[in-house]
């Protein structure tokens, strides 16, 4: 924007405007905290919501598996400017009984976590409805960089850097996911061997902390408030924007599936693929697998497999589904070229043709697949098309996602994908493992991830609970899962975690170190509890640990 265009938008989120609210008769227990929030008409341009409507929509999630009345919020806060966020956290800060305040990107949580029950939801898609938002995505092709407000979504990113021939390096499955919501959380994918999470890949960040200050952070400036934020879980401060280091884009994507008969081939094959030596080192861009405890029944939910299993080879697919005792393992790569980078498409064929000769799939069950480096990325999109169509997005989706360490993953493979899953019906929706390497990862950001080993991997059990009785049933096999790593002494963090109790918090996701740093930052950055309690990591009042390590 101009000079001058700028000017008038700072102007307009600092000085007193007209606040547009729409007030309902408020219950009893929410009417304390919309009193207090109403100064805000005198103090920003956002917009103030109470009504049945937009409270009960910020009271859902992706998971679909809380409640809309115990995680209601009194209001709903639609801002103009990052400005606004932070008037509305600084007046929860000098109120006696400080109220939570919660942002809320796509509401794609999975118990919760973007809630503020009796408090204030941020809709954060509000900073990219404003008359002037052209800002909130900024590339600058000389720095290699973009500048991306929390609010915007991936795939945005994505399409804006392209059209300069450049593009991010880490993303997620799903790209239609909001840049603050994926960094308060990791953001993974199979790029990540390579080039660690989206954390791992962020130049610098402006954070609105618990007591409404408003930071540039970086490496270089104010590092601690940069690390706890990324990764964080929204605990430290809520980011509203970040600057993502950009490279060349490729245009092109070879993609490829490879059937396997048993873990042990599948995984090997993988950490030979992730390693930085050897004759697979650098082949594929991108590292990925599944497993498949009932094929007919994946294929039948996951519309993406169908094009590369298609009809003609269900039989033989399955034949040797049932040789293998019913579970099959699947490697899923892709290795990109074309466009600004300088991979051919002969060199793909050469990488590709060594990689088949190398790995220990099972011979005959090759499928390939040459696409966009758009249509690869957004690939899931979709698939979700076509479940809208089917009535089979908006379901919950009762996930279950772990890091665990790679000494270990044949165990959980025998007692898990062979044991608690197999032949599960009820299954909908994908199982993923994939390694990563521990060395991209930071240990100075909030993010936790196992740290004993060179390689972990991720297992992501990703089901949709569509008939009556499945949430329930998903929901007891994953305390199954759980108790089976506990009872094995398979040690396991959950991603996207979450715990019933702060105790669990700090014993069973932190462990003491990490949890002794994560409350000296909560106190510092946000020491009135206010920010995303919907986690149930900390409340108010939030005083001195007791001996055990564990606030009172």
């Amino acid at each position: 924007m101009t000079a001058m265009a700028a000017l008038f938008f700072v102007l307009n989120c600092t000085i007193k405007t007209t606040l547009l609210a729409t007030l309902a008769s408020p219950t009893t227990s929410s009417t304390s905290v919309i009193d207090e929030i109403r100064v805000l008409a005198d103090t920003t341009s956002g917009r103030i919501c109470t009504d049945a409507d937009a409270t009960a929509l910020a009271s859902t999630d992706f998971g679909g598996n809380v409640s809309v009345v115990g995680a209601r919020p009194a209001a709903v806060f639609y801002p103009s400017c990052p400005a606004d966020i932070a008037a509305l956290l600084r007046a929860s800060s000098a109120s006696a009984s400080p109220f939570p305040v919660s942002a809320r990107g796509c509401g794609h949580s999975t118990r919760g976590q973007a809630t503020a029950p009796g408090g204030v939801v941020v809709d954060m898609a509000s900073l990219g409805r404003v008359a002037d938002s052209s800002g909130r995505l900024a590339v600058s092709v000389d720095g290699r960089y973009i500048d991306a407000g929390g609010e915007q979504l991936w795939v945005d990113v994505l399409h804006a850097t392209l059209v300069h021939g450049l593009t991010p390096r880490s993303w997620t499955d799903y790209l239609h996911l909001t840049v603050g919501g994926t960094l308060s959380n990791a953001g993974i994918s199979g790029q990540a061997f390579r080039h660690g999470p989206q954390i791992s890949n962020v130049h610098e960040l402006d954070v609105v902390t618990g007591t409404g200050e408003m930071v540039t952070c970086s490496k270089e400036k104010h590092a601690d408030l940069f690390d706890a934020a990324l990764g964080g879980l929204g605990q430290f401060g809520i980011i509203t924007r970040a600057r993502i280091p950009l490279t060349l884009a490729p245009a092109r994507v070879r993609w490829v599936r490879l059937l396997y008969a048993n873990a042990a081939a599948l995984t090997g094959d993988q950490e030979r693929l992730i390693s930085e030596h050897g004759a697979l080192a650098g082949l594929m861009d991108y590292v990925e697998g599944s497993v498949l405890t009932d094929y007919q029944s994946l294929i039948a939910s996951r519309p993406s497999l169908s094009s590369f299993f298609p009809d003609a080879n269900d039989a033989r697919v399955a034949a040797l589904a049932n040789e293998a005792g019913g579970v099959l393992y699947c490697l899923e790569g892709a290795a990109y070229y074309g466009g600004a980078g300088d991979t051919s498409a002969a060199h793909v064929d050469k990488a590709l043709e060594v990689m088949l000769r190398e790995l220990r799939y099972a011979r005959g069950y090759t499928f390939v697949q040459d696409v966009s480096y758009v249509e690869f990325l957004d690939r899931v999109h979709g698939a979700e098309l076509k479940l809208r169509a089917a009535g089979l997005w908006d379901v919950p989706h009762p996930w279950l996602i772990l890091f665990l360490p790679r000494s270990r993953i044949l165990d959980f493979a025998a007692g898990v994908f062979h044991g608690v899953l197999r032949h599960d019906r009820a299954m909908h929706g994908p199982v993923l493992v994939y390694p990563m390497n521990r060395g991209k990862w930071d240990g100075g950001m909030s993010a936790v991830f196992p740290g004993e080993e060179e390689v972990f991997y991720t297992v992501g059990i990703l089901r949709s609970a569509v008939a009556d009785g499945d949430l329930r049933h998903m929901e007891e096999q994953n305390s199954e899962i759980t108790r089976f790593c506990e009872n094995a002494g398979i040690p396991c963090t959950q991603y996207l975690p979450y715990y019933a109790t702060q105790a669990e918090w700090a014993a069973r996701h932190f462990g003491p170190g990490r949890w002794d740093r994560f409350v000296q930052r909560k106190r510092k950055y946000d020491p009135k509890a206010i920010l995303s309690r919907g986690q149930r990591i900390f409340s108010y009042p939030s005083v001195a640990r007791s001996i055990d390590g564990c606030i009172k």
